[in-house]
Parts: structure tokens; sequence; C-alpha cells
């Protein structure tokens, strides 16, 4: 097993945990995981169930997607980021001073 594997595993695992304490399905852990697609992610709900300790599976849900939508607000700035840093290289070979 590599060690991302690793880190995989044991972020799953421990989402499972943190959902069979909250009586919920351990099933619905790999659904979880796999929507949120990396360990830190992962982590993050983990914190979070452990934490607010949710009530309601749409409480959960929500918070789910919450990180979603950072996660892509935040994988959108960094492709903006390499555009804007792309685009200011070629005017600096455009118009070299």
């Amino acid at each position: 097993m590599t060690q991302n594997q690793r880190m995989w595993a044991l972020a799953r695992n421990e989402l499972a945990a943190a959902v069979s304490a909250m009586g919920w399905p351990e099933e619905l852990a790999d659904l979880i995981a796999k929507e949120l697609g990396s360990p830190k992610a992962i982590g993050r709900i983990t914190s979070y169930i452990r934490q607010a300790k949710p009530r309601t599976l749409e409480t959960l849900m929500e918070e789910m997607l919450a990180i979603q939508d950072e996660i892509a607000a935040w994988k959108e700035k960094k492709e903006s980021q390499r555009a804007q840093a792309g685009y200011n290289e070629w005017l600096r070979e455009r118009d070299p001073e």
C-alpha cells in the first residue's frame, strides 16, 4: 500500500468511525469520501461531525456541499493565478524593456 493509499484509508476509517458514532450507517462514509475526493477534505468533514454533532443528515450534507464549494473556489482561484502568471510572462516576452 502506498503512502497516499494509507492516507486515504486512514481518513476514510476516521470518517466511518465518526459517522457510526452519530448512529448513521458506515456506508455513508464511503459516499461522503467519494464526493469530497481528498483526505484533507474528508478530515474536515470528520472534524465537523465530531465537533458540531449534526442532528440531521441534511445538516451534514449541507456541510459537505459547503466544503465542496470551498474546494471549487480555491481551485478556480489557483487556475486564475496560473493564467494571470502566464499572461504576465507573455507580456514580458513580447515587450522586453
